[in-house]
């Protein structure tokens, strides 16, 4: 069962790092397994067998989410629009008591944590507000080998890090659209340059992240409390 469990949430992952305004950080985090993934990727050869049993089911998971459910989840939004989108902000919401928890498990709650919170919500909004006026702003090399692995790096900060959308990175790069019909035909002559650069960047992002954590625990999590908040506007479905 916990096989299963993992590739649902692999699937929901994969699913975020597809459609525009959601985080497949955020979801991570809802989940509860984000620490748990940053430790196991980073400290992949300290246990194999351990982190490999983690691991495998929700990377399993992230690749149907991302090729085979793509499509499905873009006609979810579009014939079940409002309940699909409420649903993810049942989850977000549903998430925030034990994030707030954990955010306060070490050293207790400060009033001047919450400027971290302001700070990163705002940041959210304003990458909102870009997204809806760069739908029509494309690069001409967006095909260019180098350009695509530059992509799949600033790709990677949206996957890693909790309330920033990759797809809106990729919409900033004029990148989005040529992504998308590369997982759709799986076209590997995008996809390899894309998934080198997304190595990357993901693991120095994650290497950012866990030095965040050790140093700067608490703050660090309502950074990502406010993130997650600013997750919330763009999924409220305009009725």
């Amino acid at each position: 069962m916990t096989f299963l469990y993992n590739i649902l949430i692999g699937i929901l992952i994969g699913a975020g790092a597809i459609l525009p305004g959601i985080s497949s950080g955020v979801l991570c985090v809802i989940f509860g397994i984000y620490d748990k993934l940053i430790d196991s990727i980073l400290g992949f050869f300290k246990n194999i067998k351990e982190n490999f049993k983690f691991l495998f089911p929700i990377c399993v998971g992230v690749g149907l989410g991302v090729v085979l459910f793509g499509n499905i989840l873009k006609t979810l939004f579009l014939l079940y629009d409002v309940q699909i989108k409420f649903a993810f902000i049942g989850l977000i919401l549903g998430g925030l008591p034990s994030l707030i928890k954990i955010a306060n498990s070490k050293k207790g709650f400060r009033l001047h944590y919450l400027l971290y919170t302001i700070i990163s919500f705002t940041i959210s909004i304003f990458l909102i507000l870009l997204e809806k006026n760069i739908n029509t702003y494309h690069l001409i090399n967006s095909q260019n080998i180098l350009f695509l692995i530059f992509s799949g790096f600033i790709m990677s900060a949206g996957v890693v890090i909790p309330g920033i959308s990759s797809t809106v990175l990729l919409m900033l790069l004029g990148t989005y659209e040529v992504y998308l019909d590369a997982v759709s035909s799986i076209n590997i002559a995008v996809l390899f340059p894309m998934g080198i650069g997304l190595v990357i960047g993901g693991l120095a992002f994650l290497k950012f992240i866990q030095y965040a954590f050790k140093h700067y625990f608490n703050k660090t999590h309502y950074i990502i409390i406010g993130f997650v908040l600013g997750s919330l506007p763009i999924l409220y479905p305009r009725l």
